[in-house]
């Protein structure tokens, strides 16, 4: 009888414990997907009240009927590369079809904003910025250009067509050049702050020293767009004159960075030139209480922001050339292209 009682306490012990297990088990389940439900719901509720909304400007819907040559994935390009590692495009005449392109975007109604510095001597390429703009730049399309001078009198009269638009922002002059190159990513994150949010869809920020010399379009857009220098795009790495010193944010180390950008033309959607003209105007200021000067201000902070925070789109060095460079064979078109000029004369960048 004792033994047979002791059997049956173990039993009932043995059955305890397992019933206990399966209710620890599933107890503990149960606070896992509790938890699990509440921190979505938490992390979706963050992100609806902080993150501003997104142009979902990439559902790419095509006319009907429009004809056009039929592409193909075996023909093309064969003298450059047309994607990067991280299968981004790269931007080069042939690679695209503009009638395509136009007839997307165009039922979209999208804005694009052009930013352009002429402060200084450097108001004496404005006029030919202007004019060519209206020539080649988003012909078509809604623009609206911004310009910063400290000279508001005398910006040029240029006829405008109809949906493309001119405002002067004035802004302080200054004895060093690089003083204004360093202010350009602050001045830009103001702009968007203060008048554009809501009210345009893609900027694109550009030297005024240059000029539009073919089609500058709709291939061009994406969600962050940089433009490869073309004094450094068929170089290897250790020859791009990165920020080499670390103790400044705009640091690269040897072996670091994918192309050399340049800081002449970037752009992308609103939202995303906002972020890197922040990032990189946070990162100078904070340089600057240290007492550094990035190597190439504005262009330094630029590169190390798109060494961690690839671009969509890369565009070819079709899209900012040097006039005095003779066009090597892969150059097709030249579309935008800095004009040749004399920087002992034109600087430091003060009037006299």
């Amino acid at each position: 009888m004792h033994l047979l009682n002791g059997k049956t306490v173990t039993v009932i012990l043995l059955s305890a414990l397992l019933l206990g297990v399966l209710y620890c088990y599933i107890s503990q389940s149960y606070r896992l997907v509790v938890s699990f439900e509440q921190e979505v719901i938490t992390a979706d509720s963050r992100s609806a009240a902080d993150v501003i909304s997104v142009n979902h400007g990439f559902h790419l819907v095509a006319p009907d009927h429009l004809q056009y040559k039929q592409p193909s994935i075996v023909q093309g390009r064969t003298d450059v590369v047309t994607v990067t590692p991280w299968l981004a495009p790269i931007v080069w005449e042939g690679t695209f079809n503009p009638v395509l392109l136009d007839s997307i975007y165009k039922p979209k109604n999208i804005s694009i904003t052009a930013t352009v510095f002429a402060v200084g001597k450097y108001i004496r390429f404005l006029k030919d910025f202007l004019e060519t703009a209206e020539q080649h730049f988003f012909v078509g399309f809604k623009v609206h250009v911004y310009v910063f001078t400290d000279q508001p009198k005398e910006v040029p009269q240029v006829e405008m067509a109809a949906g493309r638009q001119l405002t002067v922002r004035s802004v302080p002059s200054s004895n060093r050049w690089q003083e204004i190159s360093a202010r350009r990513m602050e001045l830009v994150q103001t702009l968007i702050e203060e008048k554009l949010r809501n009210h345009t869809d893609y900027i694109f920020c550009l030297d005024v020293d240059s000029q539009f010399h073919g089609r500058w379009g709709t291939e061009s857009l994406g969600e962050l767009v940089a433009v490869i220098h073309p004094g450094y795009y068929r170089d290897a790495r250790s020859r791009f004159p990165y920020e080499r010193r670390p103790e400044s944010r705009a640091y690269l180390a040897p072996g670091d960075g994918d192309f050399y950008y340049c800081g002449g033309a970037f752009g992308g959607l609103l939202q995303e030139v906002h972020l890197l003209a922040k990032t990189c105007r946070s990162n100078f200021e904070a340089d600057a209480k240290e007492g550094i000067e990035a190597a190439w201000q504005e262009e330094s902070h630029l590169n190390r922001y798109m060494w961690i925070n690839k671009p969509s789109k890369v565009l070819s060095s079709e899209y900012l050339w040097q006039d005095f460079k003779p066009r090597n064979p892969e150059i097709h078109i030249i579309r935008f292209s800095g004009v040749v000029k004399n920087y002992a004369e034109i600087r430091p960048n003060v009037r006299v």
